[in-house]
């Protein structure tokens, strides 16, 4: 009997095995090698119509010594930071009204959804208007209401441009973080609220005894997602500023992009694999947040 098991069980294992090939092999295909040879043209001086040569660190010595990487790396930081905690504060307070009993709430969760629903190139081309020094909504609405009386250039000035871009930013992607916070707050049994309202809890104390642990796994999962995402970005960027004025908007993907422009691709993929050490924290950090909040 434990003979006919074994060969069972190792009969079963390789059925598990095959089974997983294909999935194997696709992964190898789709991720691995282009992830693997992206890491190696970045330590080659290929470009456009030349394999290029082996050159080690070349390119990660060249971008370490230009003031466009450092304005990317600081650039990236601001707008992941900015964005997301916005995005955090806004889809958290919207969730939470939602939430609530209010009628027209099943409309309103359809409006606040449109900017997530929007192509992120016509969203980005609209607030590309919206923020125009002349005939821009923007102004139109400052200077008629006398709030500002003057024309601002917002996104032709380095004081300016960065907030423009984390605005738009902000609206386009704060419904993925009301809709996956409100799933949360909608799956928390409500006998925790009547119980803590019971021991005479108020809406602070109950948020966070009750919806804040609930709800952290999720923001925890979106603050991952989100972060990565808006690294990653391009459109918001591109679109709105190009990386200007005087990079004062710059962020990893347009200075990659820049790289294709002038066809040097071993530069333009050392840029990207220079953001990979950034991502790999960000992902351990969230994951190990999460581990952390299950034991707990």
């Amino acid at each position: 009997m434990s003979a006919a098991r074994a060969i069972f069980g190792s009969s079963e294992t390789r059925f598990a095995y095959t089974l997983l090939l294909p999935v194997s092999i696709l992964l190898a295909g789709l991720v691995a090698y282009p992830f693997g040879y992206a890491i190696y043209v970045s330590f080659t001086d290929r470009v456009v119509g030349n394999d290029g040569q082996w050159i080690g660190l070349g390119n990660f010595r060249y971008l370490a010594q230009s003031p466009a990487f450092s304005a990317a790396i600081q650039n990236t930081v601001v707008l992941v930071v900015a964005s997301d905690a916005l995005k955090l504060a806004i889809g958290l307070g919207l969730a939470l009204l939602v939430n609530q009993r209010l009628p027209g709430r099943g409309l309103l969760r359809s409006a606040l959804m449109l900017p997530w629903a929007m192509p992120a190139f016509v969203a980005f081309l609209v607030w590309r208007v919206i923020y125009q020094p002349i005939g821009g909504g923007l102004n139109l609405l400052l200077t008629a209401s006398g709030i500002w009386p003057e024309v601002v250039d917002w996104l032709g000035q380095r004081s300016t441009a960065m907030p423009a871009v984390i605005a738009a930013s902000v609206w386009r992607g704060f419904p993925f973080w009301f809709v996956s916070i409100l799933a949360a707050l909608q799956n928390i049994p409500l006998e925790l609220y009547e119980a803590a309202r019971v021991d005479g809890a108020s809406a602070w104390q109950r948020f966070w005894a009750v919806t804040w642990p609930a709800i952290r796994p999720v923001v925890i999962v979106t603050t991952l997602l989100s972060s990565i995402w808006t690294a990653n970005s391009f459109e918001n960027v591109w679109l709105l500023t190009q990386g200007g004025p005087s990079d004062a908007t710059i962020v990893f993907p347009v200075l990659a992009y820049f790289g294709m422009q002038t066809q040097r691709i071993g530069e333009a993929a050392a840029v990207s694999v220079a953001m990979l050490p950034v991502l790999a924290i960000l992902v351990f950090a969230g994951t190990t947040m999460m581990q952390r909040g299950e034991e707990e």
